[in-house]
């Protein structure tokens, strides 16, 4: 079985907290391989720091409660 597979919520968590960065907008599909690449391949594309900052983060599944905490601090995700 796929680490993403069924999931609705996926992002880049930091490394050391587990704390989310990120929050992907799309449907994760492909492999793991795939979603992980289709991942940082978005967030690279966000801002000028991405590249320092995906040295230090992973791509996991969302929980509802960590997408709770995460817009409380950023705003709602669509």
């Amino acid at each position: 079985m796929r680490k993403f597979e069924g999931t609705q919520r996926i992002g880049l968590k930091d490394k050391d907290t587990k704390k989310v960065i990120a929050v992907y907008p799309k449907k994760p599909e492909g492999t793991d391989a795939q979603v992980e690449k289709s991942v940082k391949d978005w967030y690279y594309t966000t801002s000028c720091s991405a590249e320092s900052v995906l040295e230090n983060a992973f791509v996991d599944k969302i929980s509802k409660d960590e997408l709770k905490e995460y817009e409380n601090s950023v705003g709602k995700v669509e």
